[in-house]
């Protein structure tokens, strides 16, 4: 987790500084554009961070709803042979 927040500022500063290459005169200036920059990453970051567990949390739930329709498809299965009378006692 550490390294990726590390590389989220690295890719921040990076990214703001070629900004303020590419604006020349533009912009906020070199660091006004590397702390935009930097904070874009950062948002950016934990974003992609809350998607991921997002992501993660629906993975469950379907697999979770998938068990629930194999153990109905079951229980359904064994009444029925039951009323049929298939299953003797």
């Amino acid at each position: 987790m550490l390294m990726s927040i590390v590389w989220w500022i690295v890719v921040g500063l990076i990214a703001g500084f070629l900004a303020s290459v590419v604006m020349r005169g533009g912009g906020y200036g070199v660091v006004g554009d590397v702390i935009v920059g930097l904070v874009g990453a950062l948002i950016g970051g934990f974003l992609d961070l809350i998607n991921g567990l997002l992501n993660r949390i629906a993975v469950i739930c379907h697999s979770i709803a998938v068990d629930r329709k194999i153990l109905r498809c079951q229980v359904n299965r064994l009444s029925i042979i039951k009323t049929l009378g298939i299953v003797r006692r």
